[in-house]
């Protein structure tokens, strides 16, 4: 028997599934779940990345990538933080492998391209606490004859619990199984995001570390199925 040793990252943060285990849930069953996962702050079903409308497959490769824009109050209401307030995206990044043999991710480039061909890396938890906190110091507000400090709300320990639940840290996707998770892109002054926009995805390799064809995922489809 062949043993892979592509590694994977805190297993927390990776959300997966077996093809051969996979059933189709329901619209109703679904409908009926999401308001309980939006009040546990747990992460959505995962299913195969050929049932998204945004999505790439590579037939001779065995592949199938989807993206899935959180771009609305009630897609987001599972996460802890009001990201789109601050111009924050979470996009979920959907990975399957159709294929006899695991594929890596752990040199892949994930980046949000605009419309205008502006290349944007993913956010960290740090980035996007500095963007929601720009005070580092507390401000003073006079309020009748005495001032009142006011420490700046500090999102830090929130938004770190929503990178540890929903953050896509697969660096390997194994044979018939489909890795799921969140990404988060700072957009801050990009009107209409999403329209002409792409997610766009490279250098990542198959078992023998032979790199696949780059992936170029249209925001648009996503769009134009809503």
């Amino acid at each position: 028997m062949t043993e892979y040793l592509f590694l994977v990252s805190n297993p927390k943060m990776i959300h997966s599934c077996t093809m051969k285990h996979f059933r189709p849930i329901s619209l109703i069953l679904l409908s009926l779940a999401i308001p309980a996962l939006a009040a546990d702050h747990a992460p959505p079903p995962v299913t195969e990345a050929t049932k998204f409308a945004a999505v790439e497959i590579h037939d001779k490769e065995h592949v199938a990538i989807a993206v899935d824009p959180y771009d609305t109050k009630e897609k987001q209401s599972i996460f802890h933080v009001d990201y789109l307030k601050y111009d924050v995206m979470p996009i979920r990044l959907i990975v399957t492998n159709m294929g006899d043999r695991p594929i890596s991710l752990r040199d892949a480039r994930i980046l949000f391209e605009t419309a205008a061909g502006d290349r944007i890396q993913a956010a960290e938890p740090d980035d996007i606490n500095r963007m929601m906190n720009p005070r580092i110091h507390p401000s003073t507000i006079p309020i009748g004859p005495i001032p009142i400090k006011i420490k700046p709300k500090d999102n830090y320990k929130q938004i770190k619990e929503d990178f540890d639940t929903f953050e896509y840290g697969a660096l390997a996707v194994e044979p018939h199984t489909t890795r799921a998770g969140f990404l988060f892109y700072d957009l801050t002054g990009v009107r209409n995001p999403l329209k002409g926009a792409h997610m766009y995805l490279r250098v990542l390799r198959d078992a023998d570390g032979v790199e696949l064809y780059s992936f170029e995922i249209p925001f648009d489809m996503y769009l134009q199925s809503k």
